[in-house]
């Protein structure tokens, strides 16, 4: 999926990867207006068809709100309290998300346990915002200076926060899978919320929304590497993407890969 809004610019591709035989990622990239877009990733887990379902739920409950909810993007993101209103409205739709999945979950046998990652960003005109549960991530940045601006929610990641292992070593953890938030999985959850403002440089600005089939089988370089070459149109995201979905695929596509790439 590729398109522009007045100067943003986005692609979206998902990939089931070398060792699955079903792709439970799901994303949606949706235009509200030129000033804002919004794009959101689902990583689902639970069995053969319980985390497909969970991430196709997760995302179209999120949406469901956020379309319920639209009148914001004229009007709140603009006001003195545009944080306090957007951070509301995005961590609102996560629990719409969640009752969805958990519901579901609880209703069908065939679907306990069922849950999914989220990482969903909305980028208005001057600012960026970031809702986050699990350990699909968002990145920020040119290609010399991406840096991630989420933070996983998973073992290792708790493991590297008690100083027990270092970053370096949570890359090659066996237990890098596990992690220790998810959509769907309780009654209730507790969402990660970040903004920062827009930057202005005469190289693109990129957004990147990913999965973990991405994250634990590519370096952050190597993503950087790939969009160096990249301007702000949608054909040089699309092969952004898919040199980076190529390169996880390499490296072993241990599980389903899942990018969106916006740049302004």
């Amino acid at each position: 999926m590729k398109g522009m809004v007045s100067s943003m610019f986005f692609y979206g591709i998902t990939d089931i990867g070398k060792k699955r035989v079903v792709n439970q990622d799901n994303f949606k990239i949706k235009e509200y207006s030129e000033d804002v877009t919004l794009a959101i990733v689902c990583d689902g887990m639970g069995g053969a068809r319980g985390g497909g379902v969970a991430s196709s739920l997760a995302i179209s409950a999120f949406m469901e709100h956020l379309d319920e909810n639209s009148a914001v993007f004229t009007e709140g993101y603009a006001s003195a309290n545009a944080d306090e209103v957007i951070s509301d409205l995005l961590r609102n739709a996560v629990i719409r998300a969640n009752t969805a999945v958990y519901t579901a979950a609880s209703s069908s046998p065939e679907l306990t346990g069922m849950g999914t990652t989220l990482v969903c960003t909305l980028i208005t005109k001057n600012k960026i915002y970031c809702v986050n549960v699990g350990d699909s991530r968002m990145y920020h940045g040119t290609h010399s200076s991406i840096e991630q601006v989420t933070r996983d929610h998973s073992y290792v990641q708790y493991l590297v926060d008690i100083g027990r292992i270092t970053p370096k070593k949570a890359k090659k953890s066996s237990h890098r899978n596990i992690i220790t938030r998810a959509v769907g999985t309780e009654s209730t959850v507790e969402a990660d919320l970040y903004s920062l403002n827009k930057c202005s440089s005469e190289h693109p600005v990129f957004v990147l929304l990913c999965s973990d089939g991405l994250s634990n089988m590519v370096e952050l370089r190597e993503i950087a590497s790939a969009l160096k070459s990249s301007d702000r149109s949608g054909d040089a995201l699309k092969r952004a993407a898919e040199r980076v979905v190529n390169l996880a695929n390499e490296h072993g596509g241990n599980d389903n890969i899942t990018v969106v790439l916006l740049a302004y």
